[in-house]
């Protein structure tokens, strides 16, 4: 690895987590303009068309290997875009940004580190061990908001249990992709699962559609959709995959902890939101835990 392709992918990766951070301030910012199906719908329509010249060549050639996988396929859509943004974006009517940001990053690795633990039989030593339990405990404490007699009495916020949900379909969609056929290219397969998901929003669409006030279209709603489709969703993916590359997934997955950095940041300027302690102390646990999940036995 060079000096050139190392600050490469470490910029790469610093831009994509800065970009998904936009996600959890938009599913906030828009709670009041567009509902949370449509804004999923929407998100992922715009998504498909905008990968799609890049992918139906591939999707040609591979169209019989994505015949053989079509279980697969239809699950890995659902879970991953149809549920998974729908629901961050219900929680986004209940919760602040900055917790979105840190529910959603924050306790989704440690679900697929446990998940992959019992489907995929991947080893977890002592590192990884300890690291899961201080992530937890930083989960627990952004839930209690730092008031654990909530924990006993199990009295959460509606917005909070959301993300958590939304998180835990994140996990399942993050170990259901290490299954991804290797006769399926890349872009191929971010177009499928993109249109698939689509599709499969679309009853639930029209049906909002009827129980919902009708969007107003401006200059707001139309740029925040457009930020998900084009930035949060096809170039995000494209400067992360690109880092990979440059400087290894182990590396680039911890800079996924810079997601509820930027987003309590933005959130704090641009919503007004506030930035508390319970938020500091738990960003801190989480921060240290993966950290610690995701070193080797020989250093970082």
């Amino acid at each position: 690895m060079t000096k050139k392709d190392s600050i490469t992918g470490i910029a790469l990766a610093s831009l994509a987590a800065f970009i998904w951070s936009g996600n959890f301030i938009v599913a906030r910012d828009m709670k009041d303009s567009i509902p949370p199906v449509s804004l999923a719908f929407f998100r992922w329509f715009s998504a498909s068309l905008i990968i799609a010249p890049f992918a139906l060549k591939q999707f040609k050639k591979e169209w019989q290997a994505v015949k053989e996988n079509r279980v697969y396929i239809f699950f890995i859509s659902l879970i991953g875009i149809s549920v998974f943004n729908t629901l961050l974006y219900v929680a986004g009517h209940y919760t602040t940004a900055i917790n979105l940001g840190l529910i959603s990053t924050t306790s989704s690795p440690v679900m697929a580190i446990i998940m992959a633990r019992i489907f995929l039989k991947e080893y977890i030593g002592w590192k990884k061990m300890t690291g899961l339990l201080l992530c937890i405990i930083g989960v627990l404490v952004i839930l209690s908001k730092g008031d654990f007699q909530k924990l006993f009495s199990l009295h959460f916020e509606k917005g909070d249990l959301w993300a958590l949900v939304a998180a835990f379909c994140f996990a399942v969609y993050s170990v259901m992709v290490k299954k991804k056929p290797a006769a399926i290219s890349s872009t191929n397969f971010l177009f499928i699962i993109f249109s698939l998901g689509t599709f499969l929003l679309l009853p639930l669409y029209i049906s909002e559609i009827g129980l919902t006030p009708q969007i107003t279209w401006n200059a707001r709603t139309i740029t925040s959709v457009v930020y998900l489709g084009i930035g949060a969703s096809v170039i995000s993916y494209l400067f992360w995959n690109i880092a990979i590359l440059k400087i290894g997934a182990a590396r680039t997955v911890l800079f996924g902890n810079l997601i509820p950095v930027f987003t309590a940041i933005i959130a704090v300027f641009y919503l007004g939101e506030t930035f508390t302690v319970y938020h500091v102390i738990s960003m801190t646990l989480v921060f240290a835990g993966l950290l610690l999940a995701n070193l080797r036995h020989r250093g970082i």
